[in-house]
């Protein structure tokens, strides 16, 4: 990263940090960032306790229906391919 990490950043880059897969330099700046913004010191804590109670789903826990619009949505909001 050339500058310093915004909140916007820091949300693309959250599931990196959570599966420690940063480099050294990232990582140093994601915690940087968090030592100085509260709001998104709350969201990784947001997504650590989803990822501990969505880990515990299995497929089979997840109504098709809600299935099919969970991938809709993912899918819609995936960037188009060029």
């Amino acid at each position: 990263m050339n500058e310093p990490l915004n909140c916007q950043s820091l949300v693309e880059l959250v599931t990196a940090y959570l599966d420690d897969t940063l480099t050294p330099a990232d990582h140093r700046e994601f915690e940087a960032h968090l030592a100085d913004c509260d709001d998104c010191v709350h969201h990784v804590e947001q997504m650590r306790h989803t990822i501990a109670i969505t880990g515990r789903l299995t497929e089979d826990d997840v109504p098709a229906a809600d299935m099919a619009t969970m991938l809709a949505a993912f899918r819609s909001a995936r960037p188009a391919a060029d």
